[in-house]
C-alpha cells in the first residue's frame, strides 16, 4: 500500500505534467512571444524587409526603380528560374540584378530578381535560396 502522503505526491506529478501537455500545441514550446508576427508574402518564400538588407542591394533596387544605369552588363537580363525555388511563370518573367560584393573582384553571389508583377527575391547564395523582399512596415 502507497502511504497517503506518496500517494498525493504522484497525483500532483500527474496533473502538472497533464497540464504541461495541454498548454502547448504539438512542436511549440511554453514560451510566449510579445514580438510581432514575421512578416508574410505571397510566394511561400521566407521573407525579409527592404530595411533588413544589406546596403550594396538597397543601391541596387533604387537602381531598378529608377531604370539604371547599372554597373553590371548582366544586369537586367532573363532569370529563367531553373531551380525551380520561385513562383513558377513563363520564361522571361523574371529579370536578374546583381549586388555588388565588397571585396569581390567578379560579380559575388548575392542577387535581385524581379518579377513582372512587381515582386523582388534576394538571394545571397547564387539561387540555392531565396528570400522575397517585402516594403518596410508604414510607421
Amino acid at each position: 500500500m502507497v502511504p497517503r502522503t506518496l500517494r498525493a505526491l504522484l497525483v500532483l506529478v500527474l496533473c502538472v505534467t497533464a497540464l504541461a501537455g495541454c498548454s502547448s500545441a504539438p512542436g511549440e514550446g511554453t514560451a510566449t512571444s510579445t514580438s510581432t508576427p514575421a512578416p508574410t508574402g505571397s510566394s511561400g518564400l521566407a521573407t525579409l524587409r527592404v530595411s533588413d538588407l544589406p546596403a550594396e542591394a538597397r543601391e541596387t533596387l533604387a537602381l531598378i526603380r529608377s531604370g539604371g544605369p547599372f554597373p553590371y552588363e548582366k544586369d537586367g537580363a532573363t532569370f529563367s528560374n531553373f531551380e525551380r525555388i520561385l513562383p513558377r511563370h513563363e520564361r522571361g518573367y523574371y529579370r536578374e540584378y546583381t549586388v555588388r560584393t565588397p571585396g569581390e573582384r567578379d560579380r559575388g553571389a548575392r542577387r535581385l530578381v524581379t518579377g513582372q508583377g512587381g515582386e523582388v527575391y534576394y538571394t545571397d547564395d547564387h539561387y540555392e535560396t531565396f528570400r522575397e523582399v517585402l516594403p518596410d512596415a508604414a510607421r
